[in-house]
């Protein structure tokens, strides 16, 4: 075999061993995620009344945030599966859409919407979008769609976020629909639970109030928007 062709199959099979390497332990912490998951949900609060899947409740696990807590801590993974925390972004402000899955047209929207004012607002401003989607899948959306300008992170390796936040959907391993603004103080200042998953939440109101925090302007009565649309949308220093 001539040595060019020997070096060239030598480092093909070099790459394929180091993907598979990579596969072999990114399925070693989903599968090992998900045995802890199953058993940590039955020890956690349940909702049961703020959000419908269609016509019918679905139970939401973990500890609902309340606009004026401090935002927890929580940790996610990003496309390449390195750790991602809240704390990662001290003393600045973030604002935190939640989809179900970037494959559905709602949460394609919803994200690629937020990524197109990212122009239009402070630059200060940290803007997540946090899915329970695998960072492969998360990864190819984002190279399809053109998401360059927010940061696109995953709650399914621990689901971390997803209980601290109580957005984790039970029996269907999904975030619920949400939009969480938490001022440079560590403090959530805003907060859209949207009541039915298939909707959109209300992109005005959300901007708005980034607007509004960027301007430290002194809101503490309810953003006028339906009932309907969110469980609880507010802004108040």
């Amino acid at each position: 075999m001539p040595k060019v062709s020997f070096i060239f199959l030598f480092t093909k099979i070099h790459d394929f061993m180091k993907i598979l390497t990579f596969l072999t332990f990114a399925s070693m912490i989903f599968s090992s995620s998900l045995f802890a998951n199953s058993i940590n949900e039955q020890q956690l609060n349940q909702s049961t009344d703020l959000v419908k899947a269609g016509d019918k409740y679905v139970t939401l696990l973990g500890h609902q945030v309340l606009v004026g807590d401090n935002a927890p801590n929580f940790k996610v993974v990003d496309q390449n599966f390195a750790p991602i925390s809240l704390t990662d972004f001290t003393k600045k402000s973030v604002l935190i859409s939640v989809v179900p899955s970037l494959d559905t047209g709602v949460c394609s929207l919803q994200t690629k919407r937020f990524n197109d004012e990212v122009a239009n607002l402070p630059e200060d401003l940290v803007m997540l979008t946090i899915s329970n989607d695998l960072p492969f899948a998360q990864k190819r959306f984002c190279k399809t769609e053109n998401i360059d300008k927010i940061k696109v992170l995953s709650d399914s390796v621990w689901r971390d976020f997803g209980e601290k936040y109580g957005l984790l959907i039970k029996d269907m391993g999904l975030l619920t629909r949400a939009i969480f603004l938490i001022n440079d103080k560590g403090i959530v200042v805003y907060k859209e639970l949207v009541a039915n998953i298939s909707k959109h939440p209300n992109y005005d109101a959300a901007l708005n109030a980034i607007k509004s925090l960027s301007l430290k302007e002194n809101l503490t009565e309810p953003v006028a928007i339906p009932e309907s649309t969110a469980t609880e949308v507010i802004v108040k220093k």
